[in-house]
């Protein structure tokens, strides 16, 4: 697959991130992109972006939602589960580069005035009280005791009646 842009190895991340157990939607996918990246790319390049990859043979869509192809998922696979996200992108944008289309394939067409509506929807859903599960959870300043431990002075030694 050549050439390789950042804008496709970032989709096809984010794509697989927000697809794990159902095909999502194009808010899903905007939202594991601010997640993995922090700004989210213009909606030409991602439609640019959606267009090549179905191309490809690593992305197709169903209904309004977006999901990986087999061959897409076993190059993800093949990431660190537990890396950084660059450095995942990194070994991503290599394995795309190995990668070589076998046939031909539907094209998917992502109108980018849907993307501009995905992303807009997301950017309301970030200043509103709603709670993005994509989000990671905040991790604690300093470390706690193990639950359930008392911090107080044990009780004095009985004494004897006499």
């Amino acid at each position: 697959m050549h050439p390789i842009h950042d804008v496709d190895v970032l989709l096809l991340l984010a794509t697989a991130l927000a697809a794990k157990r159902r095909p999502a939607a194009a808010v899903d996918i905007v939202a594991a992109i601010d997640l993995l990246q922090g700004n989210i790319p213009g909606e030409d390049k991602l439609s640019e972006s959606f267009s090549r990859l179905a191309a490809h043979g690593l992305l197709h869509a169903a209904d309004d939602s977006f999901a990986l192809t087999p061959t897409a998922e076993k190059i993800i696979q093949t990431l660190p589960h537990k890396g950084e996200t660059a450095e995942r992108l990194f070994r991503l944008k290599d394995a795309l580069s190995i990668y070589t289309p076998q046939g031909s394939h539907p094209s998917v067409e992502v109108a980018p005035e849907s993307l501009r509506v995905a992303i807009l929807a997301h950017r309301a859903a970030s200043q509103g009280s709603a709670k993005n599960l994509l989000v990671p959870k905040p991790k604690p300043a300093a470390p706690t005791g193990r639950p359930g431990q008392r911090q107080r002075k044990p009780l004095p030694a009985r004494r004897r009646k006499e």
